[in-house]
């Protein structure tokens, strides 16, 4: 079992051939289209760029992904690990494949350009999970949280059950190597790199081990499918529905992965109070699917310890991105991710000997 490192940051993508893209939507789509604009989107941290393409008639507009390398689906982004099946098809569309089973919601692919490497998409306009519950009305915010649970369960449930193969999804997994791997990026960026110096000997060897527990926690959990980013910016709201996106890093994990990423977000921050009711939601809405989760104290301690492997991976990733791709906006959410990871050290006397070792080299753990 191999742990990859994920691909190093792509040169700067030339702008789309407009001229081709006209003609694509004049006779490749399920539907007869106009070019009316060509206007990019706002980017994430991903060797991607993304478009909107504005046209006249219905739909009124499209989104274009377009990727840095044709060939470069053969390396994820995130790091992977058990990734043993060939990889002869893009991801996100063998993932979007799957998920289109399950009845979540996810972007219509209308056509795949792939000597262009370029997908086109339907729209689920710019309305974020995020920025739809900034100054919302607490009514308003438990309604789209619970929403975006709904999605969860039926993408767990529905997902993982029957198995498929085909989807690459399936023959990669949150295994303690990946869980280790993701722990050393924190090490290395959110610790050595960002305070300019290595830690003691003897603390290192102190928090890997405590990391290394808490990886085989987490592995030894049953498999489910797992998004990898299911959070707040991810999730569209498109009027009645939430839709998502950015789903070509899936694997196989614990239940509380995605949960985490939800709950403890690094864009948003729920209250205490909220974050327990929407667990408590989370665990009726799998019972209702047949699944049921018997100790729902344990489940809970297992969400916390997700929270803490999740949101310190965060924590070195906005390092990481920063110093490796240069871009820096995300510097701004570390000490909301590592605030859940504070709280957290505090709430379990197990962890003691972590928080010992780790809180004199990250000033929020103080």
């Amino acid at each position: 079992m191999t742990t990859t490192q994920p691909a190093a940051p792509a040169a700067p993508l030339a702008p789309p051939d407009s001229t081709r893209i006209a003609k694509t939507v004049a006779t490749q789509l399920p539907f007869r289209g106009e070019l009316a604009g060509l206007s990019p989107l706002a980017g994430d941290a991903s060797n991607r760029r993304y478009f909107r393409i504005a046209l006249k008639g219905s739909p009124s507009a499209l989104i274009l992904m377009q990727l840095a390398d044709p060939e470069g689906f053969k390396k994820s982004e995130e790091a992977v690990s058990g990734a043993s099946a060939q990889i002869a098809e893009l991801p996100f569309t063998n993932v979007l494949t799957h998920l289109q089973r399950t009845g979540v919601t996810v972007p219509q692919l209308h056509y795949y350009d792939r000597e262009a490497g370029l997908l086109y998409l339907e729209d689920f306009g710019d309305l974020t999970l995020a920025e739809a519950c900034r100054g919302a009305e607490p009514a308003r915010l438990d309604a789209l949280y619970r929403q975006a649970i709904d999605q969860l369960v039926l993408l767990q449930v529905k997902g993982t059950t029957p198995p498929a193969p085909g989807c690459i999804a399936f023959h990669r997994r949150f295994d303690v190597p990946l869980l280790m791997w993701e722990f050393d990026h924190f090490l290395e960026y959110g610790i050595t790199a960002r305070i300019g110096r290595p830690m003691k000997a003897e603390d290192d060897a102190a928090i890997r081990a405590e990391f290394q527990r808490i990886a085989e926690l987490l592995a030894g959990q049953p498999q489910v499918l797992v998004h990898r980013d299911y959070h707040s910016r991810n999730l569209m709201v498109d009027g009645a529905r939430i839709g998502i996106i950015d789903f070509q890093d899936a694997l196989m994990g614990p239940a509380t992965y995605d949960l985490a990423s939800l709950l403890k977000d690094a864009y948003i921050e729920l209250d205490e109070t909220l974050v327990d009711a929407l667990i408590e939601h989370f665990l009726d809405g799998l019972a209702a699917q047949g699944v049921k989760i018997a100790d729902r104290p344990a489940f809970r301690r297992l969400f916390d310890f997700t929270s803490i492997q999740r949101n310190l991976k965060a924590a070195g990733r906005f390092v990481y991105i920063d110093q490796v791709k240069h871009n820096p906006k995300f510097l701004a959410d570390i000490p909301r991710v590592l605030g859940y990871v504070r709280r957290n050290l505090s709430k379990y006397p197990e962890l003691a000997t972590l928080r010992r070792h780790l809180v004199p080299y990250v000033a929020e753990l103080q």
